[in-house]
């Protein structure tokens, strides 16, 4: 079997957002639909504060709430992973936005622009099946299908690897399949600390954080 994940190191972003650009650019999003966002945090207590930036957006369960309220059976969750929607099967009821603990979820009654008419780039792009109807991050499904329809490898082949972590300059967002033990993201999983968003929930959410390196065994 295979599961696709994303790991985010946040000892290595740097809040710079190409990660939201490039999933703008990609996925042809609205103004103030960001599929890919990055928060910017303080942590800790005056005079030891610093600031933290967390890469988040949909965190392709693997239990995930938004699919079990869809009364449409628009969203559902692909057998590597990648929790999907269908534009034609949703009725835009938002059940799934209020589930979601991540809010990673969006909805566009009507269509906008970055300069309220279209220009050329945007005119060409513009899909209205996303109107009305919930959209959120995909893992860029459709880069890693065809890439693998190519024999290539997502995560570690550009093309078959979502835009945000081949954009990324710090190198801090990975891709890969979590199945199998000698992947990147496996690597990085074992060598490393890790977290994940809101796992009490029992989402067992796809989206895992570095943020401090194992010591080496004596």
């Amino acid at each position: 079997m295979t599961r696709w994940v994303m790991v985010a190191d946040l000892r290595r972003c740097v809040g710079c957002q190409t990660c939201t650009a490039a999933c703008k650019h990609a996925n042809a999003t609205p103004p103030g639909v960001q599929w890919r966002r990055v928060l910017d945090m303080e942590v800790g207590e005056y005079p030891e504060v610093k600031r933290v930036f967390v890469p988040v957006g949909c965190m392709h369960c693997a239990d995930p709430p938004c699919m079990h309220v869809c009364p449409s059976t628009a969203t559902r969750k692909r057998a590597d992973g990648i929790v999907t929607i269908d534009y034609d099967l949703c009725i835009g009821c938002a059940y799934c936005a209020v589930a979601c603990p991540y809010q990673a979820r969006y909805k566009t009654d009507e269509a906008r622009f970055a300069y309220g008419e279209p220009i050329a780039s945007e005119a060409k792009r513009f899909d209205p099946g996303r109107l009305g109807v919930a959209t959120k991050c995909t893992f860029c499904a459709d880069r890693v299908d065809a890439g693998l329809a190519k024999g290539l490898k997502p995560g570690v082949d550009p093309e078959a690897t979502p835009a945000c972590v081949n954009s990324c300059i710090a190198q801090a967002l990975h891709f890969g399949d979590i199945e199998d033990p000698q992947s990147n993201v496996s690597q990085l999983l074992a060598e490393n600390h890790w977290f994940r968003m809101h796992e009490e929930l029992g989402t067992d959410p796809g989206f895992y954080y570095l943020w401090d390196r194992k010591e080496a065994a004596a």
